[in-house]
This record gives C-alpha cells, structure tokens and sequence, in this order.
C-alpha cells in the first residue's frame, strides 16, 4: 500500500492511496469519520439564563462548537468551559473561557445566542473526549473518497478544527492497526 500526499494545508488534506480494496478505503473512511476522538462540551450547567430561548436549544448549540484537542488527550480527560455574558449583544463561541491551558473553541466567531438589554447567560459546559460512535459531535471531520482505478483511491480530509487533517488520518491508521492486532490476537487463541 502507498500513501501519497497531493495537497496539504492547516484546513484539509487531500490524498491518494495505491494497492489496497475498496473495502479498506471505506474502512479508512469510517475509520476517520466515527473512530478519532476529540474534544467536545457534552454537558450544560446553566446559573442564569434570561434569555428567550430554552436551556436545551442554547446547550445544544454550545455542544456543536468545535473545540481545539490536544494530541495527548484520552476518554478520562474533562475540561470545563465557563461562559458569563451579558446583553446586548451576540454571544459568540470565544465567550467559552477554558479551564484547560492549551484547550479553546477552534473557531471563536460562532454565534451562540443574541442576548437583548438586560438579559444574561451564565453556564458551564463540560467537554469530554469521545469518538462519534456516541454523537457527531466527536467528529473530528468532513472525510470523502473517490476510485480512481481499481486500487487506488483519492481521498479528501477536512478538519472542523479539533485537530490538523494529517492528525485525523495518522490516528485513524492507528485506529484500524490497533483493531486488526485485537483482532488478530482472538484467532490466534
């Protein structure tokens, strides 16, 4: 099997792949797409809300902020966000301020919530390290492929911010490595 790089900035990646299956392409694709961990606020405490929308629908948008995942992040790392804000004015993704040094939102002009005079908004939010076989949430990317002969594959990576594009593709190499050496060990038994 060949890896070949075609185009590679701090956005996406794009890549061909020469002397494998179309079974192991798509199994690279899932791979990338429901298998690599990141970073993800998955639970909302709320202290103030004024605001005219629902603690649910305003959770659920801080929930989908991408959030910047360190390499050496596993399943029992936590981080807290904290978000204090006041109206008027659009409260945006930078407003989540990070406990964690090296963890902060990966794009800080998302739109949360538009707070008028006199309303006010006070959460924290919980992010924990998951893969997007618990929600999409965890996923790290836009990942898609096309054949381009019978064994070779093209393939395009795009990253939501979490982690580098050549990140997400080194640790779902990994990701499948690991699972055919499990694998490989119960035949063996």
């Amino acid at each position: 099997m060949k890896l070949t790089i075609l185009e590679s900035d701090d956005k996406s990646v794009r890549f061909k792949l020469e002397g494998t299956s179309f079974s192991f392409a798509n199994s690279l694709r899932r791979s990338m797409i429901n298998s690599v961990g990141c970073l993800a606020i998955d639970s909302v405490t709320f202290y103030e809300n004024s605001s005219a929308m629902f603690d649910e629908y305003i959770a659920h948008r801080i929930g989908l902020i991408p959030i910047r995942t360190p390499k050496d992040y596993d399943e029992k790392d936590e981080v807290v966000f904290s978000l204090a804000a006041e109206g008027p004015g659009t409260v945006l993704s930078k407003d989540l301020v990070s406990t964690s040094r090296g963890v902060s939102v990966a794009n800080e002009n998302i739109p949360i919530i538009k707070l008028t005079e006199g309303q006010t908004l006070k959460v924290d939010g919980k992010a924990v390290f998951r893969n997007a076989l618990k929600s999409s949430k965890f996923q790290p990317g836009l990942v898609t492929y096309k054949a381009t002969g019978d064994d070779k594959f093209e393939f395009y990576v795009e990253t939501f911010g979490q982690m580098p594009p050549l990140e997400i593709v080194h640790k779902a190499f990994t990701v499948l490595s690991d699972s055919l050496k499990d694998v490989h060990k119960e035949i063996k038994k």
